[in-house]
C-alpha cells in the first residue's frame, strides 16, 4: 500500500473510532442506572437534609428500578462527602445532596473544591426562608422602624446566629449591608441556645428559619418584622417580604440540591433531574416538606447551576464587605 493510501485508510479508521465513541455515551446513558445509586449526605442522620434525601431516595428507587442508598458522611463542612464525590466515576451512580452552606463554607475556609468548577449540578429540590424577629422589648414594629432605631443607636443591639458562616449569620450581614446599619453578631452552637437568649433578651434580633420561629411568634415571645424569601409564606401570611417592607436587596433562601461528579454525561444528568423532579412533586413529599417549612422546587440542571453561581457571587461579596473570617482564621 502506498503512503497516501495508507494515510487515507488510517484516517478513515480514526473517523470510525470517533464515530463509535460518539454513540457509546448516549447508549450507556440510556442504560442508567446499572447498579444501586448512592446519595451522600454531608451531615449526620436525622437532620432536615438527611430527611429530604431519604424521602427522595424512595421516589428515585421506584423510577430507577434500583436501590437508592443514603450514605451519611458528615465532617469538615461537607468536604468529606465532596472528596468522595470527586473521586467517584462520572456515571451518575454517586451523588451528593448539598445545601446553600456548601457554597458559603469554601468561601470562608480553605477548600480544594469549588462547587461550580468541580461538580455538575443536577437539580435544586427544596428551599426554605428565614424570619427576621426581634425581642418584644425592641421598640420597633416594622422593619423600617428597626432600621431607624439601629441608625439612631449604632451597635447597641446584638443579633444571634447558629454559627459563623451559617445562612442565618449571612442573612444578618446582608441586612446590615443593605440598610447601612450596625449590629453585633453573637454566634451560638445551634439555635437552641440562640433562641433561649433571644427570648430572654440577651440578644435582641435574629434571623431563624421560618418554621422554627412560628411558635415563638404566635405565642408573643418574639415579633416578626419581615421574611427573607421573595414572596410571602403561608405560615406567616401577614408578615411582609423585605421588599414589601421597604428594604431592597435582602432575599435569602436555604436550598437543598443534588450534584454529580464532573463529566457525568448530560443524558444521565437529565434523567436524574427528571426523575427527582417527579419525586419532589409527589403529594406526600410536598406534605412532608410543608411540615418542615420547605417547598419543593422543580427546575433544570442549568437553573440549578445558575443558582449556585449567583449564590457564590452574592455571598463572596457579603463576606468581603463585612470582613467575615472563618473560625480559627
Amino acid at each position: 500500500m502506498n503512503p497516501s493510501k495508507r494515510i487515507s485508510a488510517l484516517f478513515t479508521a480514526a473517523l470510525g473510532i470517533v464515530a463509535a465513541s460518539a454513540v457509546v455515551l448516549p447508549v450507556h446513558a440510556q442504560k442508567f442506572p446499572e447498579r444501586p445509586v448512592r446519595i451522600l449526605v454531608p451531615l449526620a442522620a436525622g437532620g432536615s437534609v438527611d430527611t429530604v434525601a431519604r424521602s427522595l431516595s424512595q421516589g428515585l428507587s421506584e423510577s430507577f428500578g434500583q436501590s437508592v442508598i443514603v450514605d451519611n458522611r458528615p465532617g469538615a463542612g461537607s468536604q468529606v462527602a465532596l472528596e468522595i464525590l470527586a473521586g467517584a466515576d462520572p456515571s451518575g451512580h454517586t451523588l451528593v445532596m448539598i445545601s446553600a452552606t456548601s457554597v458559603v463554607h469554601p468561601l470562608l475556609y480553605k477548600s480544594r473544591f469549588d462547587v461550580v468548577r468541580d461538580f455538575s449540578p443536577v437539580l435544586q429540590v427544596t428551599q426554605q426562608g428565614y424570619n427576621m424577629v426581634v425581642n418584644p422589648a425592641v421598640p420597633a414594629k416594622t422593619a423600617l422602624e428597626l432600621v431607624a432605631y439601629l441608625k439612631a443607636n449604632p451597635g447597641k443591639l446584638n443579633y444571634s446566629s447558629s454559627g459563623i458562616g451559617s445562612l442565618i449569620h449571612m442573612s444578618g450581614e446582608l441586612f446590615k449591608i443593605a440598610t447601612g446599619t450596625q449590629m453585633t453578631h453573637v454566634p451560638y452552637k445551634g439555635m437552641g441556645a440562640a433562641y433561649a437568649d433571644l427570648i430572654g433578651g440577651q440578644v435582641q434580633v435574629g434571623f431563624p428559619t421560618i418554621i422554627s420561629s412560628v411558635p415563638h411568634v404566635r405565642a408573643g415571645r418574639l415579633r416578626s418584622l419581615a421574611v427573607t424569601p421573595g414572596k410571602r409564606v403561608p405560615a406567616l401570611p401577614n408578615v411582609p417580604t423585605f421588599a414589601e417592607a421597604g428594604i431592597k436587596g435582602v432575599v435569602v433562601t436555604n436550598w437543598y440540591g443534588i450534584i454529580a461528579p464532573k463529566k457525568t454525561p448530560k443524558p444521565v444528568i437529565d434523567r436524574i433531574a427528571a426523575d427527582a423532579g417527579k419525586a419532589m412533586q409527589d403529594p406526600e413529599m410536598i406534605k412532608r416538606l410543608l411540615a418542615d417549612g420547605s417547598e419543593a422546587m422543580v427546575g433544570t440542571p442549568q437553573q440549578f447551576g445558575d443558582l449556585i453561581q449567583s449564590e457564590t457571587k452574592l455571598w463572596s461579596g457579603v463576606i468581603k464587605k463585612a470582613g467575615i473570617k472563618g473560625e480559627g482564621d
